[in-house]
């Protein structure tokens, strides 16, 4: 373990000084970065939900056509986030972020240009490749830089930039198409992720630990624990290492080894109804809303009031998730479902309905941000943002479903309390896998088929004090 003199020991476990350390200023730099690039994926992934009442009217289509379009670019994420996920596990996160920005910010450019619903579908796809790639990575980024103790924490601040910047476009959607038209949320959705790549090059990091489990460059590890502790001093001979046995071959076939099979398999339940609820929320909700009889632009600013109550929720759960786990997540996801139902009994006020959606969001979109950074914290260096991103990868499954299913129900002219319950009916599938979660750890002892202790069960323990 090195201090603030050079340390007389060759062999330092990375880990354990990372997690020996405060969260400092280039933590807190690095989360900004992150939280960034989850910004702009935000903003285009919401993008087509906003304009999607503005389309339908432009090219006369019915309220249901562009439920293909929402699935496509929700099924580019999905492909993104399984092939990139293990992709950033053999040659590095830094890469498949940069990569991944610039492919959906292209994307959302074509997009503006497109004059058919054909085109689009394509487009949506492309783009949602890129959108998809960046998210687990950034998850994977944020968590191997921070201590266990602040990990949840600091992965659920990071990953308020996604909603934040989903809600910030659905106020600019307000805002431009009126003026300038659906087009122009493309626009600006386009031209300011290429604007961040330059930015990325120079100030992202690689991951730490990624560089010590892997043995690249000892010299940069050094460099970059040394921004962690400025007063720490290494020998120039010291050799950083994780203690993680070495993963080889196929990564998807390392989540289901070592006591993690039942874990990684609820975690897929919970990701699939929880983003099935999401998008099935964030594309429908402002068409159902116009229905009703808002504006364009007040549906707009009202469905947007999900991704705010995202940012409050994930604000305001963050430690207690690093602190309950599965326990508290199952908890959030049981009043998602009373908030979800709630918006179909009440959507005759804008008043009450604002209230539910901003519920639902706090719910839905915190539990959702809260079970990325368990996900994160769940899997070793190795499989980490293939962890990660396959989690993600099969909850597309069920955010290209959700979309479908409400265009479906529109279709069939269900009630739009009926709608919303059907949508609440996912949450309580949610709610019910994650308590299985917390029960699994029970069970198990803390302890993985290996005599380890497990990383799902620490995760349930209060963490120790320490300093922040």
């Amino acid at each position: 373990m090195a201090n603030t003199q050079a340390d007389n020991s060759p062999a330092i476990d990375l880990v354990e000084f990372i997690d020996r350390q405060p969260v400092g200023g280039f933590q807190i730099r690095l989360l900004l970065l992150c939280a960034a690039v989850l910004f702009l994926d935000g903003f285009d992934t919401q993008a087509i939900g906003y304009v999607a009442p503005a389309i339908a009217k432009e090219w006369g289509l019915t309220k249901g056509a562009l439920g293909p379009v929402f699935s496509a670019g929700l099924f580019g994420l999905m492909i993104g986030a399984l092939v990139f996920g293990p992709l950033a596990d053999h040659i590095g996160r830094k890469k498949i972020i940069i990569f991944s920005t610039a492919t959906f910010g292209v994307g959302a450019l074509v997009t503006a240009f497109v004059h058919d619903v054909s085109a689009l579908l394509v487009i949506r796809f492309l783009t949602g490749l890129g959108l998809g790639g960046a998210m687990p990575n950034t998850v994977a980024m944020t968590s191997e830089f921070n201590p266990q103790r602040r990990r949840a924490t600091m992965v659920m601040i990071m990953f308020c930039g996604f909603s934040v910047g989903a809600a910030l476009g659905g106020l600019l959607a307000a805002d431009l198409i009126p003026r300038f038209g659906w087009r122009a949320v493309f626009i600006v959705g386009g031209i300011a992720p290429l604007l961040m790549l330059p930015i990325l090059v120079r100030r992202l990091p690689e991951s730490v630990r990624f560089l010590a489990t892997f043995g690249h460059a000892p010299e940069r590890v050094a460099e970059l624990l040394k921004r962690i502790s400025p007063n720490t001093a290494f020998a120039p001979e010291a050799r950083f290492v994780v203690h993680e046995t070495h993963l080889a071959g196929l990564p998807v076939k390392h989540l289901f080894r070592e006591g993690r099979s039942l874990a990684t398999s609820l975690l897929w339940v919970v990701f699939f109804m929880s983003l099935l609820d999401i998008y099935f929320l964030a594309n429908w909700l402002p068409t159902v809303l116009n229905d009703l009889g808002a504006s364009v632009s007040e549906a707009v600013l009202i469905g947007s009031l999900l991704q705010i109550g995202g940012v409050a929720g994930t604000l305001a759960l963050g430690s207690i998730i690093d602190r309950f786990s599965f326990l508290a997540l199952a908890l959030v996801y049981f009043g998602a479902v009373f908030a979800v139902g709630a918006i179909g009994q009440v959507s005759h006020s804008a008043v009450l309905v604002s209230i539910a959606i901003f519920g639902a969001g706090f719910c839905v979109v915190g539990g959702q941000i809260a079970a990325n950074a368990l996900a994160a914290n769940f899997y070793p260096t190795a499989v980490r943002a293939t962890g990660v991103g396959w989690a993600l990868g099969i909850g597309r499954v069920g955010s290209i479903i959700g979309p479908l299913v409400g265009g479906v129900l529109l279709a069939e002219k269900w009630s739009t309390a009926a709608v919303f319950m059907a949508a609440a009916a996912a949450a309580l599938c949610a709610a019910l896998a994650a308590l299985a979660l917390s029960r699994v750890a029970m069970v198990s002892g803390g302890k993985g088929v290996a005599g380890q202790p497990s990383s799902l069960d620490a995760t349930l323990k209060p963490a120790p004090t320490a300093r922040t």
